[in-house]
């Protein structure tokens, strides 16, 4: 008989921020699958408090996870980055694999943001259902992700009046700001956007560790506040043990 596996997305971490599917999904399954980094990475154990804050809060009665080791991943930027990410993929699917045949019933995985947005679930869940070791079926839950609250917290529209924007990556940004004017970016833990060749062209809506008690926001002409969000990101890393950050950049209109 087929077993439900949910991705669910619990947003950036504020228990207010779940929404009714959400919570209601976390109430029909029988435990919570937790990718944990705190092994390579001990400052994360705040974002598995912060996971229990959201069950607490949304799960009426008695709740169990089950934590999975996360394999590390090469980010030493392998020459074949693609291959070293599916590598990757491939490690966490044998991982959850391993926790569903050790945990009978329903489970749903735990996902910060939203599963179908910068995120491996999807991708991992599809492998276990691909391989047949376990029968799963997949469901996924959305989430209010970080691009959104970035949004709501500066009180801006993502998109200009009949112009596109292009969501990407640090490792991306220079490739793709040389042709695009309006730019999400994510995760970009080396801060690609201060080796942009002309700084004072571009408007940047920054934030970081959404949600949390400590966020950061800061916006303005990139020249102007590029140092003071370096700053700002280490402090967050500092106070919390981990950073997540994402930013808008749009290009200067010149006169």
């Amino acid at each position: 008989m087929s077993r439900r596996l949910a991705l669910v997305g619990l947003g950036p971490g504020d228990p207010e921020l779940v929404t009714a599917q959400a919570a209601r999904v976390l109430n029909e399954v029988d435990y919570f699958l937790v990718a944990d980094k705190t092994a390579q990475h001990p400052g994360t154990a705040d974002l598995i408090e912060r996971r229990d804050a959201i069950c607490e809060r949304h799960v009426a009665g008695p709740w169990r996870t089950v934590h999975v080791a996360d394999p590390e991943r090469d980010r030493a930027d392998p020459a074949d980055y693609g291959a070293a990410v599916r590598d990757w993929h491939e490690a966490r699917a044998l991982a959850f694999e391993s926790a569903l045949l050790e945990n009978p019933g329903d489970a749903a995985v735990l996902v910060w943001g939203d599963p179908a947005l910068y995120d491996s679930a999807i991708r991992i869940a599809d492998r276990i259902a691909e391989r047949g070791v376990v029968d799963v079926e997949v469901e996924v839950v959305p989430g209010l992700s970080s691009v959104q609250l970035l949004a709501a917290r500066h009180r801006l529209v993502l998109n200009t009046i009949g112009g596109p924007i292009t969501i990407t990556t640090g490792r991306r940004l220079l490739d793709d700001a040389a042709s695009g004017d309006n730019l999400v970016v994510m995760l970009d833990g080396a801060l690609t956007c201060c080796r942009l060749p002309d700084p004072s062209g571009w408007w940047i809506w920054w934030g970081a560790n959404l949600g949390s008690p400590g966020e950061q926001l800061i916006a303005g002409r990139l020249d102007e506040v590029a140092e003071a969000i370096a700053d700002r990101r280490e402090e967050a890393r500092s106070a919390q043990g981990w950073v997540m950050d994402t930013y808008l950049l749009r290009r200067v209109t010149r006169p």
